[in-house]
């Protein structure tokens, strides 16, 4: 279960954020968009638990086998240079 609070509604009463995400987590809006979460230690430890990977914990179990596009790194030699 998860609950919503305004800024202004967090700023007024964290006891009650607090109370909340301990059930689970806690969004915290900012001009009507999500800007915070607030978990418990508890549920953020089952998030990036030991021997999770990211794309575990992000909930995406095949980006291991993602490729990504990289290019070489370029190295390039330093050139003399003549003033005159």
């Amino acid at each position: 279960m998860s609950t919503t609070l305004t800024a202004r509604e967090f700023n007024q009463d964290t006891a009650l954020a607090k109370r909340q995400a301990a059930v689970g987590p806690v969004f915290i809006t900012d001009r009507s968009k999500p800007a915070f979460v607030l978990l418990s230690i508890a549920h953020f430890d089952g998030l990036v638990g030991a021997g999770q990977s990211m794309s575990q914990a992000f909930g995406h179990a095949d980006a291991a086998s993602i490729e990504l596009p990289l290019e070489p790194r370029r190295i390039e030699s330093a050139r003399d240079l003549t003033l005159g």
